[in-house]
């Protein structure tokens, strides 16, 4: 498996899940849950790609731009969910933010798998995309089980 197939399990994780939160009513179990798993799930994946994925990009002048880009975004989606966590569920504006957060999700995931993963995959040869898949796993698993 290489880094690329490993990131796309997780940005397939995060779309079910956002899908069916911007489908949740109210203050609701449901929506508690949901919520739950996808920012525990935006933020291990977040950490463990930037590990594994941008820090290795950012020592290549061609990627360290988009690398740079793509750790920002994860920032403004951090800033997003810090606004949900500070909102009531039953708001008004809770699910306008939840929806919010789906555009910017979606786009940066897009990003990732149409344009990022395509200049990585020119500076990194294919046993550094397997040993960082590795990586990548390794840090999910630490992170979920902590």
């Amino acid at each position: 498996m290489t880094i690329f197939e490993a990131l796309r399990e997780s940005h397939d994780k995060q779309r079910q899940l956002l899908e069916l939160l911007v489908k949740t009513h109210g203050d609701s179990e449901g929506r508690d849950e949901l919520f739950k798993r996808l920012r525990a799930e935006l933020e291990n994946h977040a950490a463990a790609e930037e590990r594994a994925l941008y820090i290795p990009m950012m020592e290549y002048d061609m990627t360290q731009e988009k690398a740079r880009h793509s750790v920002a975004e994860h920032h403004e989606i951090d800033e997003l969910i810090e606004t949900l966590e500070s909102t009531e569920y039953d708001s008004p504006g809770w699910l306008a933010s939840a929806k919010k957060l789906q555009h910017l999700v979606t786009h940066h995931l897009e990003e990732e798998e149409q344009e990022v993963f395509q200049l990585a995959g020119r500076v990194l040869d294919d046993a550094h995309k397997t040993s960082l898949a590795e990586t990548y796993q390794q840090e999910m698993e630490t992170r979920r089980a902590s």
